[in-house]
């Protein structure tokens, strides 16, 4: 399996948990890019991003029989990387960041990440940035990284209310801004 680098992910993914060493190098091949865009995105340091990717691709070799099979292949490995990073910043709370307005630096762009970035300049991304950093950050970690409101509530450092609260004004505030801009 390992020589086929036309394998679809799912096989890949059947592959390194049958111990294909190759079926798992060719995942870290497609996929680390876009994980590392989009740890980036949430975290500034560097070495954090490069030790959370790693951790990964360990539970994915660990742990690829785990995989169900029932959705993607990529958003099983973000799941992965998210809760990972997540792991990692409740030591270091420092290295968590978001993305500043139209800041993008890695070349490589997935599709998600491309409609996200369409969504930033759009109505939504107006209304989005209207919204106060607490907020943002509420709706970001639930909305675009799919955190529950308990894992947001962790990641963020405040109460599991809190974050239950401050999603419900954030989408209070979202609605009316989308109404009144059309």
């Amino acid at each position: 399996m390992s020589s086929n680098a036309d394998a679809g992910d799912a096989d890949l993914l059947r592959a390194v948990a049958d111990g294909d060493e190759g079926a798992l190098r060719l995942l870290f091949d497609r996929h680390a890019p876009w994980l590392v865009a989009r740890l980036r995105r949430r975290c500034a340091d560097p070495d954090v991003v490069d030790d959370v990717l790693q951790d990964t691709f360990v539970a994915v070799w660990k742990g690829a029989e785990r995989w169900r099979g029932d959705g993607e292949v990529g958003a099983w490995l973000w799941g992965i990387a998210v809760r990972r990073l997540i792991s990692r910043l409740r030591r270091s709370p420092a290295a968590w960041t978001f993305l500043a307005d139209g800041e993008l630096d890695t070349p490589l762009i997935s599709a998600e990440e491309q409609v996200l970035l369409g969504v930033e300049h759009g109505d939504l991304g107006t209304a989005l940035r209207r919204l106060s950093p607490e907020l943002r950050a509420v709706v970001q970690a639930t909305v675009l990284d799919g955190l529950t409101t308990k894992e947001a509530a962790r990641l963020l450092g405040v109460p599991h209310g809190t974050v239950k609260g401050r999603l419900r004004q954030a989408k209070s505030q979202l609605r009316a801004s989308l109404l009144s801009a059309s």
